[in-house]
């Protein structure tokens, strides 16, 4: 299943931007490397685009509802459902099965850093780790009843995964149904007509 690879790159390429972000240190294969300073901003493309590390207990973009095991088991759920769903979906088109592979490497993703960050970095027990943020978007100034939107909230590359995900799997979902239950239609006319 090809997408499952997608899904790995994602996942990959998530850890490695957040541990170069965080630092990292593994005396035992002699990696120490030391990351950015917890708060600090460096621009990238100016003030518009910057790398800002901030970590998070909650979901994508910082948004938090629940208690600590929530996310975490949420996540569990949503993975294996989503492995699921692309086992049954194997045969449908690949630009659907490719936003459920998003969805599914961003979900991954963050589930790393909640469930085992706090173990691997010594500062709390499974499933009580914080979710490394880093690219931080400047926005529209935009005012919401009393709450000031100028800059987009901080968020990592799985969050941007799920999200895009998400968008490419509304887009794509209703041609892939539309497309699945026009074969079934055909497959059952045929059983029909043998018969």
């Amino acid at each position: 299943m090809r997408a499952l690879f997608f899904s790995l790159f994602i996942v990959i390429l998530d850890q490695f931007t957040k541990l170069m972000v965080k630092g990292v240190s593994i005396p035992f294969f002699g990696i120490n490397f030391t990351g950015m300073p917890y708060g600090v901003s460096r621009p990238i493309i100016g003030d518009f685009v910057r790398l800002t590390y901030i970590e998070n207990a909650g979901m994508a973009f910082g948004f938090d509802f629940g208690g600590k095991h929530f996310f975490g088991i949420v996540s569990i759920l949503a993975s294996i459902f989503i492995i699921i769903y692309l086992f049954k979906m194997r045969h449908s088109n690949f630009s659907f099965r490719i936003s459920l592979a998003l969805i599914l490497g961003g979900a991954c993703g963050n589930l790393i850093d909640r469930v085992f960050y706090g173990v691997f970095f010594d500062y709390g027990p499974l499933f009580y780790g914080r979710v490394v943020d880093f690219m931080d978007i400047d926005f529209f100034n935009i005012k919401i009843f009393s709450y000031n939107l100028d800059r987009w909230p901080i968020f990592n590359i799985a969050d941007a995964s799920v999200t895009i995900g998400v968008i490419l799997l509304l887009f794509f979902h209703h041609k892939t149904v539309s497309t699945t239950i026009e074969t079934k239609n055909i497959d059952t006319a045929d059983k029909q007509t043998e018969v």
